[in-house]
């Protein structure tokens, strides 16, 4: 009998060696792939700034060139991503969602190939260069979960749950360390990338924000992204701007998405694939054209006109039309690039045009307001489009304000646009991938 007990100890302290071995194996993985996307986020801000500084220098010493750059640059980028790195194109997000709710294994490699993550880095930072209206944030999402993935598969994680955790927390982390913002992060994953929180995933994917926050900090240091804006709203009849600008930022946004929606679906998107290449040459043309008649203010992310209008500058009035065309034209020809950072700038650009017409408020208020509800607006992620607001501008005086006007911008959004956007681009992604088991590119 002694020696049975000592041979069933000697199991279990195996097994349960063996299980804590596991265990810390899955934690090395979400711990390394959250330091590695921090290391990427930043690395990939960077390059991205030089390459819109170095579209900007080329602007301003030979403006004429752009209606050359733009059309080869954006053609080139469609060619890439449709001969060498099918599903790198557009926002990302979609792709990460598909995965996710897909519930395939196999899904990943189809959807999340190694080998776009590469071709998406390489072609944003194109794009960018070329002065399209587009930003890195969506591929930062995608090519975070890309390198969870792999880091998943490395670390050989048995479970799909585990793998999906992974791409989950990465796709979260993504965005906290494009934007610096954790809490962002966070209700990114909950809100927009599985629609509904799993406890036992929680604490993996807070902890994957907080390492790639941490290593982002460590990098760039304690930055907000917009700076911190000062604005406030007393409580009276300036509040009409929480309405005026949740109405306004949730009609303006709804027909962003739907238009995103129809340019990928039935005849006109039919009318855009079938000759992708000289399409994107001829928006690539017309890109640079709208450019040229803003003086240069629409090209590119948007990020210092969004910064500008936040401390106090005031744009043309066309800004706001122009810079809303080209982002809806940027992302219809595929090249890789995200819709995060311009759709900031154009909510900006709207909140300063209404804080004309708005009694009682101050314009900083109405910009940041507008901000916030034509976010919302686009992505109907209204949780997300705040907390990334607050936290961009280091401002919560305007907390019940921002949350006022980004409801009001997600009801009025969804009369225009019953579907959110990325969740209807993330349906055709599922479909190409069941319909054909060959993870073509969806769009």
């Amino acid at each position: 009998m002694p020696g049975m007990l000592n041979i069933e100890s000697f199991h279990r302290a195996r097994r349960l060696s063996s299980l804590t071995y596991r265990r810390w194996v899955r934690r090395f993985a979400f711990w390394g792939g959250a330091v590695m996307v921090g290391l990427f986020g930043v690395g990939f801000a960077r390059i991205s700034d030089q390459a819109g500084l170095l579209q900007q220098m080329i602007y301003h010493r030979h403006p004429l060139a752009m209606l050359a750059l733009t059309p080869l640059v954006t053609g080139f980028g469609v060619w890439l991503t449709l001969s060498f790195f099918l599903g790198a194109g557009g926002s990302g997000i979609p792709q990460v969602i598909a995965v996710i709710e897909l519930d395939d294994p196999h899904a990943v490699a189809r959807l999340l190939p190694l080998r776009s993550a590469i071709g998406k880095f390489l072609i944003t930072v194109m794009g960018l260069f070329g002065g399209l209206s587009i930003g890195r944030e969506g591929p930062t999402v995608q090519i975070a979960a890309t390198l969870m993935a792999v880091v998943g598969r490395w670390a050989r994680l048995p479970a799909w749950v585990e793998r999906r955790a992974l791409i989950v927390a990465g796709g979260a982390a993504g965005v906290a360390a494009a934007f610096n913002t954790p809490l962002a992060g966070v209700v990114f994953a909950i809100e927009e990338l599985t629609r509904s929180f799993e406890t036992r995933t929680s604490g993996l994917v807070l902890t994957s924000v907080i390492l790639a926050g941490i290593t982002s900090l460590a990098l760039v240091g304690n930055y907000t992204y917009f700076g911190s804006i000062p604005a406030d709203l007393s409580f009276g009849a300036g509040w009409w701007c929480v309405l005026i600008t949740g109405v306004c930022g949730g009609a303006v946004g709804g027909l962003f998405s739907r238009t995103l929606i129809a340019a990928s679906q039935g005849r006109i998107g039919a009318i855009l694939t079938a000759r992708p290449v000289l399409t994107a040459v001829l928006i690539g043309l017309a890109v640079a054209g709208i450019g040229l008649g803003c003086h240069g203010a629409s090209f590119g992310t948007g990020y210092g006109a969004a910064r500008a209008l936040l401390g106090g500058a005031h744009m043309p009035w066309y800004y706001f039309p122009a810079k809303f065309l080209v982002t809806v034209l940027s992302y219809i020809t595929g090249v890789p690039g995200g819709i995060f950072a311009p759709s900031l700038s154009v909510g900006a650009a709207m909140g300063d045009l209404l804080s004309h017409v708005v009694p009682g408020a101050p314009a900083g208020t109405v910009v940041l307001l507008g901000m916030a509800a034509y976010f919302t607006g686009v992505v109907q992620a209204p949780i997300t489009g705040i907390v990334i607001v607050m936290e961009m501008t280091n401002n919560q005086q305007l907390a019940m304000p921002i949350m006022a006007a980004s409801m009001i911008a997600l009801l009025t959004s969804r009369l225009i646009c019953r579907q959110p956007l990325y969740s209807a681009l993330a349906e055709r992604f599922k479909v190409a991938y069941t319909q054909s088991g060959r993870g073509q590119e969806a769009g």
